[in-house]
């Protein structure tokens, strides 16, 4: 199960490269096996394109390297918080994508304006706190996932697979690491839109509950009728 684990999350990685996601080494992917506990994560600072299935590390829910040669991911405590608290899910990607990083360098959530955006999260994407200069001279990382956590106390993360670190940039969560990209790469896109649309009118107002509503549950309620059957 690591095996494929391992080459899961090393497709996840170069695929946050090939779409422009992630410039340089500014992102990581990582998945959980839920089963075992061991979560495997890209390593730190490797290039994408040098990258192999044998570079993913694998660390266990503390941090602890269980297996492979080379240093996690800087972001690694983050992703553990990430898991710790949203039991649901099974992959997690954290990218510096250009629309999405500068929402969240600007401190303001991604204001939900129209039914592309309604069809993936349900809201404004949210933003947390600032951290404290106490928190991020200890257990940076720790603090960061700590705070995802709680901006999401009355929030579903599986309603709203995406947060915007403040000042930093975004994290994104999925059934799989595969489902984490496409999540990343469709936050990009709204993150873009929505820029665009309030340089056009900076007085647009976001949708109605009623049609957010109605284009988020028909494709993830559980009447959905987005898609085939199985």
């Amino acid at each position: 199960m690591l095996d494929q684990l391992r080459g899961d999350v090393l497709k996840a990685n170069i695929e946050l490269s090939k779409r422009g996601l992630a410039k340089a080494t500014f992102g990581n992917a990582s998945a959980i096996d839920r089963s075992s506990g061991m979560v495997v994560i890209k390593p730190s600072g490797v290039p994408y394109d040098t990258m192999t299935a044998a570079d993913m590390v694998i660390t266990d829910l503390s941090g602890k390297v269980i297996e492979g040669a080379l240093r996690p991911s800087s972001d690694l405590a983050t992703h553990i918080e990430l898991y710790r608290a949203f039991k649901e899910i099974g992959g997690v990607v954290h990218t510096h994508s250009h629309f999405a990083t500068a929402w969240a360098q600007s401190l303001h959530e991604i204001p939900c304006l129209g039914t592309t955006h309604a069809d993936h999260f349900r809201g404004a994407v949210p933003l947390t706190d600032p951290l404290s200069d106490e928190e991020i001279a200890s257990d940076y990382e720790k603090n960061t996932g700590l705070a995802i956590v709680r901006a999401f106390d009355d929030i579903d993360p599986m309603e709203m697979p995406a947060v915007l670190v403040a000042s930093h940039a975004s994290f994104v969560w999925g059934a799989t690491a595969s489902d984490a990209v496409e999540t990343a790469d469709i936050l990009e896109e709204v993150a873009r839109m929505a820029y665009h649309a309030l340089t056009l009118d900076p007085g647009a107002e976001q949708i109605s509950d009623a049609l957010l509503d109605r284009h988020f549950l028909r494709k993830h309620g559980a009447k959905a009728t987005y898609g085939q059957r199985s």
